[in-house]
C-alpha cells in the first residue's frame, strides 16, 4: 500500500515534466501497455531517466 502511494505520487510529479523525443514517446507508450506490477516499475524507472535526458531538448 505505502508502495503504490509512493509510486502514484512520483507519476504524478513526473507528469509536470515530459518526454519529447519521438522514440521516448514510442517506448513509453510501449511500457504504459503493461499492467503488472513490474511493469509499471520499469515504466516509472523509464519515466525518470528520459525526463532526466530530455531537459535539455
Amino acid at each position: 500500500m505505502l508502495l503504490q502511494m509512493l509510486i502514484h505520487r512520483m507519476v504524478l510529479f513526473m507528469n509536470k515534466f515530459r518526454i519529447k523525443t519521438s522514440c521516448g514517446i514510442d517506448k513509453y507508450n510501449k511500457l504504459k501497455r503493461n499492467k503488472t506490477f513490474t511493469g509499471k516499475l520499469r515504466l516509472l524507472w523509464f519515466n525518470f531517466f528520459a525526463i532526466i535526458r530530455d531537459l535539455n531538448k
